[in-house]
């Protein structure tokens, strides 16, 4: 018996079977919180038309707050990733005055209310002294280049009689081109259009963005501005362009940034200034084609 219980001591005790790791979670094609997303555009969609169907001058408004906002969360974003010091105070109000002033003076109020918030910068920067000097004054005033004059031209399309018609007519450009580039890419995407930049970016996407551009172009330049259908092909087909050319510049910014995300403002979409991107360089080709189809 004593040499039954020492081999039982001895006999090694049995391990209980490992347990298998849980299955890893399939990542969404969709790369997002898509409902988060859907909710958020509804949001912000919602808001415009609210503004556009009521006193379209609101729409100005909107514009002028989401490019306060998209100004400070590039300064915010350049300032953390790359120790960028942008002059923030002459971008905000040379900014504002570049949007409200687009609105009785057109074009030539914006450029030079640019004109004034570039040298405005130039002396804000003054007193930092002269290490990064020509850094932060190079991307502050293409900061006010990119967000407040660019957005000027969506505040020009709401003057004219048939303002509504011409914002809704650049909204419905950009949203469809986004819409459907995103739908394809989901779907088909399999080719990389730029894997150095965008890897997500295909040109199935494109396809898609490029038939989804041109249908809703040439359907919101006929119904909503009496324009001729071609036209409004021609117009889908550049705000197509624009849209991805916003896109991709504003994905080289975040990679040589070294970030993702620009901020996390809106779930499902990142920060402001990554929904700004497809729509400020369109704003300005929107302007240029329907001041030379409609007037």
């Amino acid at each position: 018996m004593a040499q039954v219980s020492e081999e039982r001591e001895k006999a090694p005790m049995s391990s209980p079977e490992p347990e298998e790791p849980a299955p890893a979670k399939k990542p969404s094609r969709a790369g997002r919180n898509l409902p988060a997303a859907i909710a958020v555009g509804v949001v912000l969609g919602a808001a415009i038309l609210v503004s556009l169907l009521t006193v379209r001058y609101l729409f100005i408004g909107i514009i002028a707050v989401a490019i306060a906002v998209g100004t400070i969360e590039f300064a915010q974003a350049v300032r953390r990733a790359a120790g960028i010091r942008l002059a923030l105070v002459p971008l905000l109000v040379g900014g504002q005055a570049m949007v409200w002033l687009a609105w009785p003076f057109g074009l030539k109020g914006a450029m030079i209310a640019f004109a004034l918030t570039v040298l405005a910068c130039l002396l804000w920067r003054l007193p930092g002294g002269a290490d990064g000097y020509l850094r932060d004054i190079s991307t502050s005033v293409f900061a006010a280049a990119w967000l407040p004059l660019f957005a000027s031209f969506a505040a020009m399309l709401v003057p004219p009689t048939d303002g509504v018609g011409r914002v809704l007519t650049f909204m419905i450009g950009v949203v469809a081109s986004d819409t459907g580039g995103y739908a394809a890419g989901v779907l088909k995407g399999k080719h990389p259009m730029a894997p150095s930049i965008s890897p997500k970016k295909t040109w199935e996407g494109f396809t898609g963005s490029l038939v989804a551009g041109v249908v809703g172009g040439a359907l919101s330049v006929h119904f909503l501005l009496d324009g001729h259908v071609w036209q409004g092909v021609l117009f889908g087909a550049a705000i197509v362009l624009t849209a991805t050319l916003g896109d991709l510049v504003e994905s080289l910014i975040k990679r040589d940034l070294g970030i993702k995300d620009m901020g996390t403002m809106l779930p499902g979409h990142g920060g402001l200034m990554d929904r700004l991107d497809s729509l400020l360089p369109s704003a300005v080709v929107s302007w240029v084609l329907l001041s030379a189809f409609v007037g």
